[in-house]
């Protein structure tokens, strides 16, 4: 039965809503709409700084970069950007490219740096003949200090490598031509391959520029301005031949003599040729090192003990060579 007086109250004192069955009207009902954001102009910003499109969506957060500290890699660059491109190429890289081109840039330094001390530090030469022994064997490789008599200068007892411009040795024989000729010659020039023209000799030097030096005294050794020498390095295996002589040696000229005397064609052999002097202007250097065989690597001594007393010369030495 429906009902006709009023609702008698709850006992919390609220009415109970009626639950009634009713279409629903087309279109959205006013209950289901949320309500809408009032959105803030474009020109305004709110007071908090943030945007207002925040609450909907949020940007993402890059890294921050630490001060002064260069991020590597492409990651903070454009694809197109020049970092980018450089460290797409590094990992584009052939190794084996890579490693040739190190490979060329070694050799490179290493033909310029040996270029550079061939032509104002060191050279290498080959010793050819017995002349010098037991101090250099034949086919020793040694290192010539080009710095010596130039501005370093030239002492008594240096070991001397000289061009053979009094020719003192017999013209070299050509040698074949073959497929490698060009590249020792090229190796040569830079100072990879020590000089093999066998137009060089190298000897000690005996006597400097004014020094009257005489072979011999009683005893038969050599004295230089008047002080015999114990020449502590000449072959002791054999006893040396006895070949006279007394020169003064003139300016600009030294006196030479191979430590095997007895198969050394020195300034004793050549004295129908300028005196038998070498030229100051002829010599290449001192020889410092034997670099080759490796069991015979050491220092070349030039003896100072043994010219220790020497007097000085007497007189200033003649232009003109002396000796008889």
């Amino acid at each position: 039965m429906p009902e006709t007086g009023p609702r008698t109250p709850e006992p919390h004192g609220q009415a109970e809503r009626r639950v009634t069955s009713a279409p629903i009207p087309d279109g959205e009902h006013p209950t289901t709409r949320l309500p809408a954001v009032p959105k803030t102009p474009a020109h305004e910003t709110p007071v908090d700084g943030t945007s207002a499109e925040a609450p909907r969506r949020e940007a993402p957060r890059v890294p921050e970069r630490a001060a002064g500290v260069a991020q590597e890699g492409p990651s903070h660059a454009g694809p197109t950007s020049a970092r980018a491109r450089r460290a797409l190429a590094r990992d584009c890289r052939n190794p084996v490219l890579v490693w040739l081109r190190e490979i060329a840039t070694v050799v490179v330094i290493a033909v310029v740096l040996s270029f550079l001390i061939k032509t104002f530090l060191f050279r290498a030469f080959y010793i050819p003949s017995e002349s010098m022994m037991n101090t250099l064997d034949v086919n020793d490789r040694i290192f010539v200090n080009l710095l010596v008599p130039q501005p370093i200068a030239l002492q008594r007892g240096d070991v001397i490598v000289f061009r053979d411009t009094k020719n003192w040795l017999a013209p070299a024989a050509p040698k074949p031509v073959g497929p490698m000729t060009g590249v020792q010659n090229a190796l040569t020039f830079v100072g990879l391959l020590p000089d093999n023209s066998e137009q060089h000799l190298v000897k000690r030097v005996i006597g400097l520029p004014g020094d009257h030096v005489i072979c011999c005294d009683g005893s038969g050794r050599l004295t230089v301005n008047g002080k015999a020498l114990d020449e502590k390095y000449i072959n002791s295996s054999e006893v040396p031949q006895v070949r006279t002589f007394d020169v003064v040696v003139p300016a600009g000229k030294v006196w030479v003599m191979g430590d095997n005397r007895n198969h050394s064609a020195d300034s004793r052999a050549h004295m129908e040729t300028d005196g038998g002097f070498i030229d100051m202007a002829d010599i290449e250097g001192q020889a410092a090192v034997i670099a080759w065989p490796l069991n015979r690597v050491k220092a070349l001594d030039n003896y100072p003990d043994v010219f220790t007393g020497v007097p000085a010369p007497s007189g200033t030495p003649s232009s003109a060579p002396a000796g008889k």
